[in-house]
C-alpha cells in the first residue's frame, strides 16, 4: 500500500507535469520551424519557377552545399542556376504552379503543375526539399506526364 501511495503521489506532483510542458513547447517549436521552412521553400520556388529570377532566389535560399537527386541537374548552386537560366531562355513561357505544400521537420513537399507553355498539358511533379539552417540543401522530385485521357474523372491536381 505504501508503494502505491508513493507512485500515485509522484504521478500527481507538479514535477511530473513539467516534462509534458517541455514536450509541448518542443512540438510547437518543431511545427513553427516546419511552417517557416514551407514559407521559405514556396517563396524560393515561386521566385525561380514563376518569376524566372533563378540567380537572385538561388543566392538567397540555396545553401553552399546543395545535393541534387534529379538526374538531369548536377549538384551545387551554380549548376542549378546555369541549368534553369538556360531552361527559361529556351522556354520563356514555362511556369510551375504550386497546388499543395506541406512540411514536416526539415522536409518540404510541393505538389506542382509544371508547363513549358500554355499549350502544354504539363507534368505533375512532387518536389521534396530539405532545409538546414534556413537554406535549401537537398532536392528530390518525382514527375508524371498529365495524360490526355484518364481511366477516371479525377484530375492530377
Amino acid at each position: 500500500v505504501c508503494a502505491f501511495i508513493s507512485i500515485t503521489a509522484q504521478a500527481n506532483s507538479p514535477v511530473q507535469k513539467a516534462p509534458q510542458n517541455v514536450q509541448n513547447k518542443v512540438l510547437i517549436a518543431q511545427a513553427q520551424q516546419a511552417e517557416y521552412n514551407k514559407k521559405l521553400v514556396t517563396d524560393f520556388y515561386n521566385g525561380v519557377f514563376q518569376k524566372h529570377q533563378v540567380k537572385a532566389y538561388s543566392d538567397q535560399y540555396i545553401g553552399t552545399e546543395y545535393i541534387q537527386h534529379n538526374p538531369h541537374v548536377p549538384n551545387g548552386k551554380a549548376p542549378f542556376v546555369n541549368y534553369f537560366t538556360q531552361y527559361f531562355k529556351e522556354n520563356p513561357q514555362a511556369k510551375s504552379v504550386i497546388k499543395r505544400a506541406a512540411a514536416e521537420g526539415d522536409l518540404v513537399y510541393l505538389h506542382v503543375h509544371s508547363q513549358q507553355n500554355p499549350q502544354d498539358r504539363g507534368v505533375a511533379v512532387v518536389d521534396i526539399f530539405r532545409v538546414e539552417n534556413g537554406k535549401i540543401v537537398e532536392h528530390w522530385d518525382v514527375q508524371q506526364d498529365v495524360p490526355a485521357e484518364s481511366a477516371n474523372q479525377n484530375t492530377m491536381f
